[in-house]
């Protein structure tokens, strides 16, 4: 095979291989934002629940503070039976003090409903810490895994750059600049095998001329469909 062209299947190789690490380090990285994603979404239920929880605790507050003012009612009522000397006033005492004890009545049941929604939300906190503390230990545990996993990745990555970069020393400029050009397009199928006498790039059938050059492997040789540089790929029976 030609140097040039045995030198450009290398150099795509380690391009290739290198484009190939950036997806598994932000796969590794999804990983862990998933479990992080969870434990935002409990956080804020949390903080919801704190707000709910508060908002229940004024609203009893008030009802007491009605209560208390209802029941001073009522006593005033009860002190005020003594004084009335008419049917008039005491028909109007009496309704007066009805009406009271209905809103004691409905201020005692609200005071109770809002103790139930007190019960059942701090129920929910304690199972909500208890799911957060348990989720940030996973995140804990995955964030060492995936360190560890995207540290090694990044380690190998930069050995393929240090041989890439061995690799280019000796390359010739007129070759890499070709070479970038296809790439700027072709991406990482800038240098493509012929297998079956089609082009791997475009998947077309080349034709007899091109594919005896291509096989004699002594220049270099772009396919006449897509323009990228092509090589012979040994194709054993299995392939």
């Amino acid at each position: 095979m030609n140097k040039y062209l045995n030198e450009l299947v290398t150099l795509s190789k380690f391009d290739t291989q290198i484009s190939a690490f950036e997806p598994q380090i932000e796969n590794e990285k999804e990983k862990l934002s998933v479990f992080l994603q969870t434990a935002e979404q409990i956080a804020t239920s949390i903080e919801n629940i704190n707000t709910e929880v508060e908002d229940v605790k004024s609203k009893r507050s008030k009802n007491n503070i009605h209560l208390a003012e209802l029941k001073a009612k009522l006593d005033d009522v009860s002190k005020k039976h003594a004084d009335v000397k008419t049917e008039k006033e005491v028909k109007a005492l009496q309704l007066e003090e009805e009406i009271a004890k209905e809103q004691i009545s409905f201020a005692n049941e609200e005071i109770i409903r809002l103790d139930e929604i007190a019960v059942s939300k701090e129920a929910q906190l304690v199972e909500l810490k208890e799911n957060l503390v348990s989720e940030e230990e996973s995140i804990k545990g995955l964030q060492i895994e995936v360190d560890n996993a995207i540290e090694e990745l990044n380690k190998q990555r930069n050995d393929i750059y240090q041989s890439r970069a061995e690799l280019l020393e000796g390359f010739d400029n007129k070759i890499l600049t070709f070479y970038e050009k296809i790439k700027r397009w072709a991406k990482d199928t800038s240098v493509v095998p012929v297998k079956k006498q089609a082009c791997y790039g475009c998947y077309m059938k080349i034709n007899d001329q091109t594919f005896a050059e291509v096989v004699k492997a002594e220049e270099i040789i772009n396919c006449p469909h897509c323009g990228r540089i092509l090589y012979k790929e040994i194709e054993t029976e299995e392939a």
